[in-house]
């Protein structure tokens, strides 16, 4: 009996050794009181749960000011159902090290939890931020010429260099720039967060930079920015191993991007299961325009409504080295999009800025490498655009003898719409090779007097089952300098002969 309530004590207190203990903010100086900034007592908290070894840090119900907090290893945030954590609109509370609410560098086993909301503030703080600027307190180079750099403007949350990340089921609302930003991390994990912010423009929803070993689900993003954006900013690093399940998104950019900061690169992407919508730019954008890689990319089950567009692949080259980006192994399957013929953003807070190209007509979904770098295996299965129409000549025409004239563009940023006019309404494909088409469907409600395929300087276009319901004019398909190409089961309103031109 003895021996066993010794070993029932030592199993009691090993368990109790092992426990996590709570450090609720109240008990070291945290007052829900407005104007109050709380900063020095969460950070207080922080470091007692992190000279325990871990601990979980109890932001609870209310409303608490703060400044700049820095999370550290072994430590939970955790954020009561009420509990509100709002951003500092000071701009003098935050420093050129400390630009975030919420901030970790070169930590591991960091976690944010709880149904709580963390609120940037940012429409207060760039107010703030403007006045300091007028009042020659804050410098910044470009607010005068377009508006307050992003480096002048703090993001909510901040974690760079840090091992094992978790936030889940938290709020994160109003920015002033980016939302939150992964540098340079490995192991994070995004389950069940809502985020709302069209407090201000470069509202990004979430980036992801050149981080390994990420996994975002059942999460929701409406961003005055891209939704959910991975980024590459190291030559000697890149975005790999990334999962991305069953998340909604609303942008006033692009709903899913790979880029468009793309020094090293992005391997192993995989996107499934993803709603867009009200989106101004396109649903799934794959850029790499500075040098990098993108490869093995699998995007399955999205669907798009009322969105700009619905595919965009770009390879460009903006950097100024020799060095060219490469984009290859892409397989994208079980889309849905439908893309209307006005603004799909409009009526939001921060819209998408209007196109800087001259006037055109819808754009398509494109497929645009350059002259001797060429986009590569590109797999497009059970594919379902439905557009708008309505193109009018008056507008702007791309004669079927002149497509070379389509501008390459090769520097320029990266949009759907950089090119301006395209000569086709539904897939424009340019600089490719090996590029499968199967069963896709292309339409539109309002006839549009472009073809609705361009393929131009193509090697190796297979084409398995396609549907092209309707036509204003001949032809359907047109092949400028296309090679070895396996068309099967094409569905026209008109025969081949008639529906395809073939150009040398």
């Amino acid at each position: 009996m003895k021996r066993s309530l010794f070993c029932f004590f030592l199993l009691y207190n090993s368990l109790a050794a092992f426990a996590q203990k709570d450090y609720n903010i109240l008990n070291y100086g945290a007052k829900a009181k407005a104007g109050f900034n709380n900063a020095a007592a969460i950070q207080k908290a922080i470091d007692a749960a992190t000279k325990a070894g871990k601990g979980r840090v109890i932001i609870p119900s209310g409303n608490f000011l703060t400044g700049p907090v820095i999370l550290k290893s072994g430590v939970e945030l955790h954020l009561a159902d009420d509990a509100v954590l709002l951003g500092s609109p000071d701009r003098l509370d935050y420093t050129d090290d400390k630009m975030a609410v919420i901030l970790a560098s070169n930590e591991h086993d960091i976690t944010i939890t709880g149904k709580g909301t963390i609120n940037g503030q940012g429409r207060e703080l760039v107010l703030n931020l403007l006045q300091l600027l007028t009042d020659g307190k804050v410098q910044d180079s470009q607010w005068k010429l377009k508006r307050p750099g992003e480096k002048n403007r703090p993001l909510i949350l901040s974690i760079s260099d840090c091992k094992n990340v978790k936030v889940t089921d938290v709020t994160i609302k109003d920015a002033s720039g980016w939302v939150q930003s992964y540098n340079s991390c490995t192991g994070v994990v995004i389950d069940h967060m809502t985020v709302i912010s069209m407090a201000y423009w470069n509202n990004d929803g979430i980036d992801i930079v050149d981080c390994k070993d990420v996994k975002i689900t059942n999460s929701f993003f409406n961003a005055a920015d891209d939704g959910i954006c991975l980024k590459s900013e190291d030559a000697n690093k890149s975005c790999e191993n990334i999962i991305i399940e069953n998340c909604i998104v609303r942008s006033s950019a692009s709903g899913f991007k790979l880029g468009t900061g793309s020094v090293g690169g992005f391997k192993k992407i995989r996107v499934n299961n993803l709603t867009v919508y009200n989106t101004y730019r396109s649903a799934i954008a794959l850029e790499s325009v500075d040098g990098g890689v993108i490869e093995d990319i699998d995007i399955r089950n999205v669907t798009a409504r009322n969105t700009g567009n619905a595919i965009f692949i770009r390879l460009g080259h903006r950097n100024t080295t020799d060095k060219y980006s490469t984009i290859q192994r892409v397989y994208i399957g079980n889309v849905k999009a439908e893309i209307p013929s006005g603004k799909p953003d409009m009526g939001y807070p921060v819209e998408g800025p209007a196109p800087k190209v001259a006037a055109h007509n819808l754009v398509p979904s494109s497929i645009t490498g350059l002259p001797g770098h060429p986009v590569k295996d590109v797999v497009l299965e059970n594919i379902e655009i439905s557009y708008g129409g309505g193109a009018q000549k008056q507008i702007v025409e791309v004669p079927l003898n002149n497509l070379g004239s389509v501008t390459e563009n090769a520097a320029g940023y990266p949009e759907f719409t950089m090119f301006g006019e395209l000569p086709a309404w539904g897939l424009y494909i340019r600089h490719a090779e090996g590029i499968s088409l199967k069963n896709v469907r292309v339409s539109y409600l309002q006839d549009d007097f472009r073809p609705a395929i361009v393929s131009d300087d193509v090697n190796g276009l297979k084409i398995n089952a396609l549907s092209i319901p309707s036509m204003m004019e001949p032809p359907l398909i047109v092949l400028r300098n296309t090679n070895d190409t396996a068309f099967e089961k094409i569905l026209l309103p008109v025969s081949a002969e008639k529906g395809i031109l073939v150009q040398q």
